[in-house]
């Protein structure tokens, strides 16, 4: 089973939730569950990065309530998707998680191990940031345009996730081309109303307030925190942020790399959460 052909499976949420998600890998392994990017879908975690995690874990990429096709309401602040993810969690009754947030899903990961440390082993935090943190109010005006234009295509994939550099903008378009390989049993769109919601989340989780890093100190979880060294979704620094504040925590930044680190050094990165997750 692969990311290109595992099937969209759904489960019913205590909340009325119907979720779509997509389960595979090692059976019989702590089941780590991956929170998604602004306006992602389960088609947008990149193959080569999945499945080589799926080749030791189990892997279990879900869309939150009102994304994609999963039903329900999108949650409007970073703390209900928190909310959002457990419902969904415990709706498949597991007891023990490890937690892969990127982006937005990475705050919402945090979220999940501040109200439910007894359910969290480990946690991967890649390219996010803390709430409060440093020039995450918003975004500069130029991938504020590429974000929310209504109607995306590759240029803002690369724009967005990869350096200018020919070496990155080679990695975008490989990149590019391994998400829109699957053509069966697709994930919707995010709509236009849940890409608005998370917005506002995203303006209110960056309202600045150093005061806010003090709660990451109740992170107990070991936690791997990784990042290109020019993300300009979510600022680089605060990956160095949420390091210093999570007190069992290492730190990984990858060079010539943008938010989407993680899809331009897949097999990289991927070897690094396998060996972390597979830490004592």
């Amino acid at each position: 089973m692969s990311q290109y052909t595992a099937p969209n499976l759904f489960i019913a949420g205590a909340n009325g939730t119907t979720y779509a998600y997509r389960r595979f890998g090692q059976a019989g392994t702590t089941p780590i569950v991956f929170f998604q990017h602004f306006r992602g879908n389960l088609d947008n975690w990149d193959p080569a990065l999945v499945d080589a995690i799926a080749a030791e874990r189990e892997v279990i990429l879900f869309d939150a309530s009102g994304i994609a096709l999963s039903t329900g309401t999108t949650p409007a602040t970073f703390k209900d998707f928190g909310h959002d993810a457990l419902t969904f969690i415990d709706a498949l009754g597991l007891d023990e998680v490890d937690l892969f947030g990127f982006s937005i899903g990475g705050f919402v990961a945090q979220e999940v191990a501040l109200q439910r440390p007894d359910l969290v082993r480990r946690i991967v935090l890649a390219g996010t940031g803390p709430e409060g943190g440093e020039n995450m109010h918003g975004w500069a005006d130029e991938p504020h345009a590429h974000a929310m234009k209504d109607v995306q295509d590759a240029e803002d994939i690369h724009y967005l996730f990869f350096n200018p550099s020919p070496e990155s903008r080679k990695k975008g378009e490989e990149f590019v081309g391994r998400i829109f390989t699957r053509a069966e049993d697709r994930d919707a769109d995010v709509s236009l109303a849940a890409r608005d919601i998370q917005s506002a989340a995203i303006i209110e989780w960056g309202i600045p307030n150093p005061a806010k890093l003090d709660r990451l100190a109740s992170i107990q979880a070991p936690t791997l925190v990784a990042n290109g060294d020019n993300d300009i979704m979510v600022p680089t620094p605060n990956s160095y942020l949420l390091a210093d504040a999570i007190p069992n925590s290492e730190l990984t930044i990858y060079a010539n790399a943008n938010h989407g680190f993680l899809f331009q050094y897949p097999q990289e990165f991927a070897a690094e959460v396998l060996t972390f997750l597979q830490k004592n």
